[in-house]
């Protein structure tokens, strides 16, 4: 008979704050992926999210977790099981499947059937008597069909009749230990009391966002002559099928708005110009018009939609860009005066990033008492352009502009057209690049531009993809930009832009290219500056739209390739293979299905053949690949189309720049 109840003892009653949890014993901390300030991790339709949790309680009862999910217009949450890989630590993934918002949690709970059962198997296993055990099952196994129904409801009840039945004690041992009980209770856990973690946010993207190639170029440079300002029909008509040939699937304009007069800039960024210069496109606004206007020399808002759509035909979409700031003859400077900085000698505040000066350029004041109509007028500026086709945003120097500002905005658009996308153009600090891109900015510009030694490509690409940036950030890898020519690419030949290209194309799934300065191999710099020489930022060029150079063929062929091989269409699949060469680069990708394998291996040195001895990662492509250990494999150059056969761990490969300064094999089974 059990003891009789003691009467409660005086005391503090237990605080109603504790009332709802007195019976959750799990602990769940430590989950990941999550992002401080409960910004969302990103992914788009295809990625895979890896989920990890502490969970453990006190005691040595038996826990378990699931992993939840509440996709896009879901009603109910999906729950996975999630296993431990080490001790007290919970794991479980699931697949992005869809554009939209997602949630995600982590439950945990004791399991009390199999806290009883392992119990149970000790004691048994140690010649104990258990027959008091055996009664404790069958109360756990009755309050367990309490929770279900039908056939499940009959057997557990059946299972605790015998459990209890003092005359059959060896049977009941004999059940209770076999498989059929293990089977029902992972069919019907007793999940009672649980502990549900804090539900995270994630952001289902479109294709676009993870996989795209990108192609600059100015539109007033189309015309065939420097006498002439080019036209987006010129455009439409000399430009649009090179880019297509060449298999870009993003086209990036310059601002193609009104430019200023006052204080415009002549050739090599002069402050002084002559009639006929045309200035620089980021000095935007003139009376004819501001941020929703088109440069009259360009055409027309028809002529422009005329554009987008032929590029639309072609798969292309059109990417314009996004600066926020005025020449002194924008509208807003007589109109909202106080949008801007003004200084103590009644002067506009011009920009500065010194030692540069940009004397056609007026940064807005984000903390002017107006604020609020400012960043109304700026959204409304990119919800016109929207409006007019643009799906994509190329955004000019947004770390110079108020990170809530983006927050807001970015968000504001979300709301309405999720499918737009945003490049940050922020060549700063890594905190910063970062902030942007947590608070929303889908792709960012980065350091690749700047990396030139195999140490550098490895260090920085396990940054990106295998810390928390990975969450985040989607890298866009850029050899060259209207502002930068890099030393390594300074009165470079053919080679080294075959390497900067491959090595953009290969390392991210999102790339692009200031062009055609950079296909036409333009080199040339301003003495002693990483910028180019008689820059197209400050005047007409004469370009060549037409012929299908070499090297034209060769980044056609790349982003073919890239197109067929979905192991190449992702960035965050990478990983680094040993060399015997500090002027050997070689990475293999994999696609998340496992199927298809590349591997890529790049001379470093444009200028002399280097040959030695790549590592092949034996240990994942034979499980992958469903063969064993010794088996031959076939390295297929989807570059030239040679095969090679590869039987061992290390392997023999000689590179002439001035030929082809890189391989890129398709992995297959002899």
């Amino acid at each position: 008979m059990p003891p009789k109840k003691k009467a409660r003892s005086a005391g503090a009653a237990v605080p109603k704050s504790y009332q709802a949890i007195a019976r959750q014993r799990v602990v769940i901390e430590n989950m990941r992926p999550a992002l401080e300030g409960g910004y969302p991790i990103k992914r788009v339709p295809g990625e895979t999210v890896t989920v990890q949790a502490d969970a453990y309680a006190d005691g040595h009862d038996v826990v378990r977790c699931a992993l939840r999910v509440k996709r896009p217009g879901a009603r109910k949450w999906e729950e996975l099981e999630m296993h431990s890989p080490q001790e007290d630590v919970w794991e479980a993934s699931f697949q992005v499947d869809k554009t939209g918002d997602y949630l995600y949690s982590v439950c945990g709970w004791v399991d009390l059937l199999a806290s009883w059962h392992h119990g149970l198997e000790r004691k048994v296993a140690a010649g104990q008597d258990v027959r008091v055990e055996l009664q404790d099952g069958a109360e756990a196994f009755r309050q367990a069909a309490e929770h279900q129904r039908g056939k499940l409801k009959k057997r557990l009840l059946a299972l605790a009749e015998l459990l209890e039945d003092p005359e059959r004690v060896a049977e009941a041992v004999h059940v209770a230990l076999g498989e059929g009980t293990k089977a029902l209770m992972a069919e019907c856990p007793h999940a009672v009391d649980r502990t549900e973690s804090a539900r995270l946010p994630l952001r289902g993207e479109r294709r676009k966002a993870g996989f795209s190639s990108w192609y600059e170029f100015f539109p007033r440079s189309a015309s065939g002559s420097t006498e002439r300002h080019g036209t987006f029909d010129d455009a439409r008509k000399k430009v649009l099928p090179l880019i297509a040939r060449m298999g870009f699937d993003v086209i990036y304009l310059p601002p193609i708005h009104p430019l200023g007069v006052q204080f415009r800039k002549g050739p090599n960024n002069s402050t002084a110009s002559k009639p006929g210069d045309p200035g620089s496109p980021w000095a935007i606004g003139s009376p004819e018009g501001g941020h929703t206007a088109i440069h009259p020399e360009l055409g027309t808002l028809k002529d422009f939609k005329a554009f987008v759509q032929a590029a639309g035909k072609m798969d292309i979409e059109v990417s314009i860009d996004l600066a926020f700031q005025c020449s002194p003859d924008h509208p807003w400077v007589s109109e909202h005066p106080e949008w801007f900085k003004w200084r103590a000698d009644g002067t506009v505040q011009y920009a500065e990033n010194p030692p540069k000066k940009y004397q056609d350029v007026l940064p807005l004041h984000f903390e002017s008492e107006d604020w609020q109509g400012l960043w109304q007028a700026l959204l409304e500026v990119t919800l016109y352009w929207i409006e007019q086709g643009v799906t994509i945003f190329r955004v000019d120097n947004p770390h110079t502009k108020p990170f809530v500002f983006w927050e807001w905005m970015l968000g504001e658009v979300h709301k309405r057209h999720p499918e737009v996308l945003f490049l940050s153009e922020a060549f700063t600090r890594p905190r910063i690049m970062a902030r942007l891109a947590k608070i929303g900015f889908h792709h960012s510009y980065t350091y690749f531009t700047w990396k030139n030694t195999k140490q550098d490509f490895e260090d920085y690409l396990n940054e990106l993809v295998h810390g928390e940036l990975r969450e985040y950030m989607r890298p866009n890898f850029w050899p060259n930009t209207p502002d930068i020519l890099a030393w390594h690419l300074q009165y470079a030949q053919a080679p080294m832009f075959y390497i900067r290209h491959f090595l953009a194309a290969t390392l991210s799934s999102n790339y692009g290219i200031y062009a055609p300065a950079f296909d036409l191999m333009v080199s040339d710099p301003v003495t002693g500056k990483e910028e180019y020489y008689y820059s197209e930022k400050y005047e007409l060029k004469d370009w060549d739209f037409e012929a299908m150079t070499p090297f034209r063929e060769r980044i056609a062929h790349i982003n073919r390739l890239r197109k067929d091989q979905p192991a190449l269409q992702d960035t965050f699949n990478i990983s680094f293979n040993e060399t015997d060469s500090d002027l050997l680069l070689s990475y293999t990708k994999i696609d998340a299905n496992g199927k298809d394998i590349v591997l890529c291996v790049v001379n470093l040195n444009p200028e002399h053949t280097v040959s030695g001895w790549v590592r092949l990662p034996y240990w994942r492509l034979l499980p992958l690949l469903g063969i064993g250990e010794g088996h031959p494999l076939v390295m297929q150059d989807l570059i030239t189309n040679h095969e090679y056969t590869w039987s061992s761990e290390w392997n023999y490969v000689e590179l002439n720049p001035h030929e082809l300064p890189y391989h890129l094999f398709r992995v297959i089974p002899a």
